[in-house]
């Protein structure tokens, strides 16, 4: 195969590897354990929390949700930071998106 036939493969590659992101991140996933229901964009932000528990006031279920939504999402940029952190010095000069 010459050069430009593996170029163009390449290209081909990168395009469908963009095109299975954008549809991914255009999904909604849903996580459940016994008492809680979490909705996520396929970006990983959380959506929604449910919690079915009818041990905790209305006002503390609120308050609850929100908090736990803050700290999921702030977990998930921490994975997100150390994992470029740690993939960078192998990505260097790969095209963005790439991975």
């Amino acid at each position: 195969m010459n050069m430009q036939a593996m170029l163009k493969q390449a290209q081909k590659m990168q395009r469908g590897l963009m095109e299975a992101q954008k549809e991914i991140e255009a999904m909604e996933f849903e996580g459940k354990s016994s008492i809680v229901t979490v909705k996520m964009t396929g970006k990983k932000e959380i959506k929604s929390i449910s919690i079915d528990s009818e041990s905790i006031e209305k006002d503390e279920m609120e308050m609850l949700e929100d908090m736990i939504i803050v700290a999921i999402n702030d977990a998930m940029k921490k994975v997100d930071k150390t994992t470029e952190e740690k993939m960078g010095p192998y990505t260097k000069g790969l095209p963005a998106g790439l991975f």
